[in-house]
């Protein structure tokens, strides 16, 4: 059985997920650790690694079963259920159970992408991301000399334009 991805109103993960578990359906909801803070107090809250999104496992022979539930949008794919590889569950699921490591979620980005620097020395610059081997480099041009130069960068300190 593969994993599938569900699209889910706006903070309704966890109720979505405590639907389908009732209903006999193996569902994951990564969630992460913050701390929020209002004028007389902290919190500290469990919320959703990715908003919006509940992992299904199987199902899809009870699809009706799984898209009558109540805060439950859609199937994501555009041909009908996209699969999602176990491994990337389970890496997640790994990630997500660690004690050692902080996670958070992060903007998505990828190679080629237009990125800004947003902390530490080079905060400010725009570029280009590349990944050569395992590092990646902020790319910054100038257009009208047609010459380029690489940084090495974190990409914890980079923001998607």
């Amino acid at each position: 059985m593969s994993w599938y991805a569900l699209y889910t109103r706006n903070q309704h993960e966890k109720a979505v997920s405590g639907m389908l578990s009732h209903k006999g359906f193996e569902v994951f909801i990564p969630l992460y650790t913050t701390v929020r803070r209002w004028k007389d107090r902290n919190k500290e809250l469990q919320l959703p690694l990715f908003p919006c999104y509940v992992f299904l496992h199987g199902g899809l022979d009870r699809r009706i079963d799984v898209l009558t539930t109540p805060g439950v949008c859609s199937f994501v794919g555009a041909n009908g259920p996209a699969e999602i590889a176990s491994e990337e569950i389970d890496s997640i699921r790994r990630a997500t159970d660690s004690s050692a490591v902080r996670i958070e979620p992060h903007p998505f980005v990828s190679n080629g992408d237009r990125v800004r620097v947003v902390a530490g020395p080079f905060e400010g610059i725009e570029g280009i991301l590349v990944r050569q081997k395992s590092v990646y480099r902020l790319i910054i041009s100038v257009e009208t000399l047609g010459k380029s130069a690489a940084l090495e960068i974190d990409t914890a300190n980079i923001v998607r334009i």
